[in-house]
This record gives C-alpha cells, structure tokens and sequence, in this order.
C-alpha cells in the first residue's frame, strides 16, 4: 500500500525536482572544482518506486559499488547516498591524490577519508539548497563508506524504510565527469512523514 503523501500533485514534483536541481548543481559545482574537470549532471527524476528496486538504478543488486552513506536530521529526516561503481571511485581517488588513473586498486585510510569529505561537500551543497528554498535546516552525519554488493549496501539503508512502506521516494541525480572517470548517482530518500513536510515548507498546492 502506497502512503497518501505519496500522491503528489504534478506541481509539487516539480517543486521538489526544481530543488534537486539546484541542490545538484552546486553539489557537481563543487566536485568540478576539486577535481578540475568538467561534471555534468542530468536534471534530477522525483520517482516513487518500490525499495525493492532501488539497486537497479545502479546496475543491479550484484554490481559492486562504493557507497557513501549520512544520515540526515531535523524536521524533515532522511537518508543521502552518493553510490559510484567501483572502477570509478578508484578513478576519483586516483584525482584527489593526483596519481595516474589505474593505480589505486584498494582504499586505504587516506583514501576513504577523501571520499567521505567528498560526500561531506555534495551533502552541504545539496541541503544548502533545501534550506534556502523551505528554511529548514537538514543536519548530515558524519558521512559513512563501503564496498559492497549495491542490493546489500541499499538493503542496509532502507531497511527502515521498509518497515513503514513498501515504497520509497527517491530524488536521484546522475554525475558524469567529461572523461568518463566519474560516474555516480546521488539520492535523497526522504524518511516516510518528512516528503510531506518538506512539500508544505515549499508552498505549492
């Protein structure tokens, strides 16, 4: 059964996605000036899917990717993941540290800690851009890294979210960098209760 404040109108999901654009825009804004190379990114999808699925948008349950996961606090709570194949998160690390691509094969300490400060950065440009248009302030943890199976990883986040809905409502933005080194998805999975309160904060009927 899909929770009544699922039933957006077509304005509010244009609201939302007008806000996950900018939210991404200044978040690919700040990765290009890390890593100096162009990002592009695609207009964000408002989607509500069943949580099942979610692993499919990053190649499937048994893909292995680099997951970097923070919860987010305040009035409207939820969970963002910035998910990457993991080919390319060793490309990202190759940029920060400025090696040659192909020399990490495995993430040390160092190596985590510059992803997670990446996830630090997107997170902050992101919610920055929720505040700014329903003043309410989303507070990220400390951000988390793994490598593992996508259908695992994403079974870990959203477990509880499945056990108040079989849905999820997921704003996802896709990054591509210009050679390809680059390639992620970013979600924000509003927890149940916090999308609505986040579309009254908007304004739009």
């Amino acid at each position: 059964m899909i929770d009544e404040e699922f039933n957006l109108t077509p304005n509010q999901l244009d609201a939302l996605r007008e806000i996950g654009n900018v939210g991404a825009g200044n978040s690919a804004t700040a990765l290009s000036q890390i890593i100096n190379k162009k990002i592009d990114m695609n207009v964000p999808k408002v989607s509500l899917i069943p949580i099942e699925e979610v692993p499919d948008l990053v190649g499937g349950p048994d893909a292995i990717i680099v997951a970097i996961f923070l919860r987010v606090y305040g009035k409207a709570p939820g969970n963002i993941l910035f998910l990457m194949p993991k080919k390319n998160a060793f490309f990202l690390v190759d940029d920060l540290m400025g090696r040659p691509h192909g020399t990490t094969q495995s993430l040390d300490e160092m190596d985590e800690s510059a992803l997670k400060e990446i996830g630090n950065i997107l997170t902050g440009s992101y919610l920055n851009s929720f505040f700014h248009f329903t003043n309410i302030s989303m507070i990220p943890s400390i951000p988390s890294i793994a490598i593992d199976m996508a259908g695992a990883i994403l079974n870990v986040v959203l477990v509880q979210l499945g056990q108040m809905g079989d849905h999820a409502m997921v704003i996802e933005t896709k990054f591509l960098a210009e050679d390809d080194s680059v390639n992620g998805h970013f979600f924000l999975v509003p927890d149940p209760g916090a999308l609505s309160t986040l579309v009254k904060a908007v304004g739009v009927e």
